[in-house]
């Protein structure tokens, strides 16, 4: 049994997981977020609800407390300031795992015309993303930033993944999978530590995604 604390827990893909912990796992969740009515529906022995801003460092500090893993499903401009925060959070708990949901591109590693289209459509989105994964690779955490393809809501579970290094692959992949790799990742301590992971559904290559 592991104990999750999930930050941005009324978001669409930590919504997915948070399904996919209560009915696949034995694990106990910690939900952090600024409006807990978003997750009231939860209601399970196994989940503690939280209202908190994550650039609130004390609160947060507390919040992580006899917790095993964080996974941080966070967006904003100022997802920097938020994964700072994190950090010294985590330093001041003792905690070392850390799960991040990032986005594709943040490293110029998407190959080709789709590559020229993301980083037209994202623009400065990706360097702000970029400068907070930087924030977590700089650290002494143990670490795994995903970087989703572009997201859809299929009801499927079909991915692939590629590292820091490595040509991004595909175009596309569902939230539903997403979720099931960071559940995957909480269950093991030992896996995908320190790396950075590029996440697509395999065969959907292409100028832009098949549903844009």
């Amino acid at each position: 049994m592991t104990k999750v604390l999930i930050l941005g827990a009324a978001g669409q893909i930590a919504r997915l997981a948070e399904q996919q912990f209560l009915a696949n796992t034995s694990d106990n969740l910690t939900l952090y977020l600024r409006n807990s009515s978003r997750v009231a529906d939860l209601q399970s022995d196994r989940v503690t609800i939280i209202d908190g801003n994550t650039t609130d460092e004390a609160k947060l500090t507390l919040a992580m407390a006899d917790q095993d893993v964080v996974y941080a499903n966070l967006a904003g401009q100022n997802i920097k300031q938020q994964a700072q925060t994190v950090l010294k959070a985590m330093h001041a708990s003792g905690l070392k795992r850390l799960i991040w949901i990032s986005t594709l591109g943040i490293y110029n590693e998407v190959p080709g015309k789709f590559g020229q289209w993301n980083n037209a459509t994202l623009g400065s989105y990706l360097t702000r993303y970029y400068d907070a994964a930087e924030v977590l690779e700089n650290s002494d955490l143990d670490y795994t930033i995903i970087r989703p393809a572009w997201l859809t809501d299929k009801d499927e579970i079909d991915y692939e993944t590629t590292q820091r290094n490595e040509p991004f692959k595909g175009t596309e992949v569902s939230r539903k999978s997403i979720a099931a790799l960071v559940v995957k990742l909480a269950q093991d301590p030992t896996s995908g530590i320190r790396t950075s992971l590029g996440v697509n559904k395999p065969n959907t290559d292409g100028d832009k995604p098949a549903w844009y």
